[in-house]
């Protein structure tokens, strides 16, 4: 599914989210817990909204069933689900914002307490919570390669906290 068919139908349930925001918080909740339920994510995805078709929480079920292989990969496959790079700088940017409060409010849902983080993680979590706040009034070149070393900075931040903050077998909740 791609990002605008995603985007709309999420904007269609009046869930006042947007695609990137409902990935990072699907990423934020499997980062804590690899065994987390997308009907979970759908209820706090979809709290406040107007009841959504079967087929489009079916959709909804493949993007997280997805997003939990990609993390689960040992190929590197996971990446942030954003407008793809022919939308207008500024949009991808607020994507990115976007996606990372939503993985913020995901870590949120389950995480264990911060005292027990490391301070690797504790800083990771420290850079996600300062991404929120960037300029939407991006353009240009060099607007564009910070975007992408932000995304990729992301990109393996998130495989790190993965293995640091779930709590069904990682360092939070003692391993097996």
């Amino acid at each position: 599914m791609s990002y605008e068919v995603c985007d709309a139908l999420i904007v269609q349930s009046d869930a006042e989210l947007s695609a990137a925001e409902a990935h990072g918080m699907a990423t934020g909740m499997l980062c804590v817990n690899k065994h987390a339920d997308s009907a979970q994510w759908l209820v706090e995805l979809l709290h406040s909204t107007s009841p959504v078709k079967d087929d489009d929480r079916a959709s909804l079920d493949r993007l997280f069933e997805e997003t939990r292989r990609l993390l689960a990969s040992d190929e590197f496959e996971f990446d942030l689900f954003l407008p793809d790079e022919a939308a207008v700088l500024s949009k991808q940017v607020d994507a990115l914002r976007n996606w990372c409060r939503g993985f913020l409010f995901g870590v949120g849902t389950g995480s264990g307490a911060a005292s027990d983080w490391s301070a690797d993680t504790r800083e990771i979590l420290k850079d996600i919570a300062e991404f929120t706040k960037l300029n939407t009034e991006a353009e240009g070149e060099e607007d564009e390669n910070a975007l992408m070393e932000i995304t990729e900075y992301l990109r393996s931040a998130v495989i790190l906290l993965r293995d640091e903050l779930d709590s069904s077998g990682g360092i939070i909740g003692g391993g097996q």
